[in-house]
């Protein structure tokens, strides 16, 4: 007699409910229904499909594969269904989104830097609410970033500027207004300059070759160590000193100082050591950095010929590199000014690229502006595309916008600034007036060992930076970590804690 299957028994077990059913089986199999329910296995009482012995692993690693096929098919159908049903929530067409990449500058005064963070005024959270608002963005996306792949080719520093910055974003640009539209929902100190569509895989980040930044410096931070300010180091015990006064007439006439010709070469040899690839540890942060990956490579870093500003002598610095550090710009540029008011021998700043670790000043955040970052790999391998792929990533077509924006909401402010705050001037007395970290700072240009950071040793933190009823020694710990573990806390003299670069690469 045939075997009856485990899944025809389990059916006509449920299927007894009658005496007909039940002699029907019996006909059928020539056993009882009482019989038939014994003599199955357990799971088939129970009502469970027992599984077939006769399959392999591989039969049922394809029946998962074949059913997880169908099901997604399945969903993929019911969202398209979906989309063609009316949207009774959605008030406006759905309009194709196109990946572009976004030019734009602004003035980062008033601002926590570029990056949206959550309750922080930042230029990306301004620029996504016009790009709503233009209807750049729609509706639907309105709430989330991410949903149009926003991302930015460099992370700025609070207060830190940009003449040239490039947003890579899905966006609808079916309007050939849509630019001024969005200019017209940003603040003035914001602007966009235009956008270049690009390939779907393009990242601003990675796709980004090199970046330029420009830093402005008056050249009265370059004049010799104020005595003053030498002689409170000397003689005041460390946790007494607090910074004097700078007068009006003594503002005037440290803005009176012009730069030698003999001090200028000293700082353009000095900018020009930067040159290459060296190990950059002691002009970031400790935490991670290692000597794997702090190398980095700088095309130039050039200093211009001095120009007058309202009575005040500046220079423009210009650093091409691939990628920079946190803090490592600024604190290229602090290096520089400390060697330069005691004229250190050079060799120091080969000194600096070893594996000894020492404490480097931030220079001002002020004085640095992103000026552009730059595509040439990415705009070489689209040239080698088909015509009207994708067009090159530069700001030639906006030189002169970016020019007038640069020199009204970016120098201006700059300049401004300075002059009502004393910036630069409050950073220098901070350094002469404590200068315990800067012992590198000598005739020889050798590092001494009370220079070399230690490992879990506590440093002296300034009491300018203790809050009234903190304990000197107690802040010590946490004021290590506000300065970036390098330089006085990041409060002093306009720096903040965060910088104009991202930790890693950027």
């Amino acid at each position: 007699m045939p075997e009856v299957p485990p899944e025809q028994t389990s059916i006509m077990d449920q299927g007894s409910c009658s005496n007909d059913s039940s002699t029907n089986n019996t006909a059928a199999t020539g056993v009882l229904p009482s019989e038939a329910t014994t003599t199955q296995p357990k799971d088939a009482q129970n009502g469970a499909v027992k599984r077939n012995r006769g399959q392999t692993s591989k039969d049922r690693r394809e029946f998962a594969r074949k059913k997880f096929k169908e099901r997604n098919l399945e969903m993929k159908q019911g969202d398209k269904e979906a989309q063609r049903q009316p949207n009774p929530e959605r008030t406006e067409a759905r309009l194709p989104k196109r990946k572009v990449a976004l030019l734009m500058g602004f003035c980062g005064t008033g601002y926590q830097g570029m990056q949206t963070n959550p309750n922080a005024r930042t230029i990306e959270s301004e620029l996504f609410k016009a790009l709503v608002s233009a209807g750049a963005v729609s509706a639907d996306n309105a709430t989330d970033q991410s949903k149009v792949q926003l991302q930015r080719a460099a992370r700025t520093d609070k207060g830190v500027h940009a003449a040239g910055q490039v947003v890579a974003l899905k966006m609808i640009v079916e309007d050939p207004d849509i630019v001024a539209k969005i200019n017209a929902s940003l603040p003035d100190q914001i602007r966009v300059w235009g956008y270049v569509r690009v390939i779907r895989s393009f990242n601003a980040k990675t796709a980004c070759g090199s970046r330029i930044y420009e830093y402005l410096l008056p050249t009265y931070v370059l004049a010799e160590p104020n005595k003053a300010n030498v002689e409170i180091a000397r003689t005041v015990p460390f946790h007494e000193r607090r910074l004097p006064e700078t007068s009006a007439e003594e503002m005037a006439q440290l803005r009176s100082y012009r730069i030698s010709p003999e001090m200028l070469q000293y700082v353009r040899d000095a900018f020009a050591k930067y040159k290459g690839t060296h190990d950059y540890r002691n002009f970031t942060v400790t935490r991670g950095c290692t000597e794997v990956n702090s190398k980095r490579h700088i095309y130039h870093f050039d200093v211009s010929d001095p120009m007058i500003i309202d009575g005040g002598e500046w220079v423009s610095l210009k650093v091409k590199g691939m990628s920079f550090m946190m803090h490592q710009i600024r604190k290229m540029v602090g290096l520089i000014i400390m060697m330069a008011k005691e004229r250190v021998p050079l060799k120091l700043i080969d000194e600096m690229f070893g594996s000894v670790r020492v404490n480097v000043p931030k220079a001002p955040g002020l004085g640095l502006l992103l000026e552009q970052p730059v595509f040439d790999g990415y705009n070489q391998r689209a040239a080698n595309l088909k015509q009207g792929a994708t067009n090159p990533v530069h700001f030639d077509d906006y030189k002169d916008a970016i020019q007038k924006f640069k020199q009204k909401f970016i120098y201006d402010a700059i300049r401004e600034t300075e002059a009502a705050d004393a910036v630069f001037n409050e950073w220098v007395k901070s350094n002469e007036i404590f200068p315990e970290d800067y012992s590198y700072i000598n005739a020889e240009g050798v590092i001494p060992e009370s220079a070399i950071i230690v490992p879990g040793q506590v440093r002296r933190i300034p009491p300018i930076f203790l809050k009234p009823g903190d304990d000197a020694d107690a802040a010590a710990t946490a004021a290590e970590a506000a300065a970036g573990e390098g330089g006085l806390p990041a409060e002093a003299a306009g720096a903040s804690s965060d910088d104009e670069v991202d930790t890693k690469d950027d």
